[in-house]
């Protein structure tokens, strides 16, 4: 998985390319622990992402509660089967996904 992050001011974007596992999951992780402190607005861009597992939810939900707290978070680019995913898991209620 490749994480591809632009930082404005207090707005910060990630885009992800490729699988965001177990494997990767926790690289994602320890990038957001080190990225967060002063960011108001979080976009992921998952339009190259091509598979989530639950890892890489609890990841994303992780970031939500922390973005909660701090200003917002938003997903872009979600395909067809990222987009089944969050449908099923019920994240489509928890994310704000555009």
């Amino acid at each position: 998985m490749t994480i591809n992050k632009k930082q404005d001011g207090s707005k910060l974007s990630i885009a992800l390319e490729g699988r965001l596992d177990t494997t990767t999951a926790p690289e994602l992780e320890a990038e957001l622990k080190t990225s967060l402190n002063g960011i108001s607005e979080l976009v992921f861009d998952l339009s190259a992402l091509e598979y989530i597992s639950s890892a890489g939810l609890r990841v994303l939900l992780s970031a939500q509660k922390t973005m909660n707290k701090q200003g917002e978070m938003t997903v872009t680019g979600a395909n067809e089967t990222i987009m089944e995913i969050f449908d099923v898991t019920g994240f489509v209620d928890i994310l704000n996904i555009e």
